[in-house]
């Protein structure tokens, strides 16, 4: 079965478009196989989005959404944090051009700044947020570089946001961000889901 964090997925194209609320906000996002989550938004992300945002309103810089699918986490960051920049980075082909769709599609297009990268392969610049809801099937070693490259990409004081799963690494995902940032708090955690945070 072909992964969602394959680079150039070869099954059969088909396009999908679904509406999302969020608040008074209405959002549509186009999908497809071989992307994550491409029915819907998962329960993690919308967990992921709503701490980021409620801990981060008067927030002004630069944000990366590392993983970022077809793009719902950060184009949802962009609109409701006025003062922010994103940048979005993945290594699926398809999904990237649906994160260029939904840009336009949301009116966030002149927010955001849209990558291919492998991990953090091609991330030059420093960010003082960064979002992951990291490839938990690509491996720990892909996840872990997540965090190691995230340390390396952030200004000081700037943060990690990571959702993961208890069944899925939780515990072991904390430790290796403690390791990395000499901390790591639980910044919300609801169904199993758990958003850690690592302050640079």
């Amino acid at each position: 079965m072909e992964q969602y964090f394959t680079k150039n997925p070869e099954t059969k194209k088909e396009i999908y478009k679904f509406d999302w609320n969020i608040g008074k906000d209405r959002y549509f996002f186009y999908s497809s196989n071989s992307v994550f989550s491409k029915n819907g938004l998962d329960f993690g992300s919308m967990l992921l989005i709503e701490t980021v945002i409620n801990e981060n309103k008067n927030f002004n810089g630069k944000i990366l959404d590392m993983g970022c699918g077809y793009g719902p986490i950060g184009i949802i960051i962009a609109k409701a944090i006025a003062n922010s920049n994103v940048t979005m980075a993945d290594i699926n082909e398809r999904a990237l051009e649906l994160a260029n769709m939904n840009a336009k599609e949301n009116n966030v297009e002149t927010k955001v700044k849209i990558i291919s990268s492998s991990s953090f392969e091609n991330i030059n610049e420093k960010y003082d947020i960064i979002v992951t809801n990291p490839p938990i099937r690509a491996g720990k070693e892909v996840v872990f570089s997540f965090y190691e490259g995230a340390y390396n990409r952030l200004n000081e004081g700037g943060k990690l946001y990571v959702v993961i799963q208890k069944k899925q690494g939780a515990p072991s995902s904390k430790d290796k961000i403690k390791s990395l940032f000499g901390n790591c708090e639980v910044a919300d955690k609801k169904s199993g889901y758990f958003i850690l945070c690592g302050v640079r």
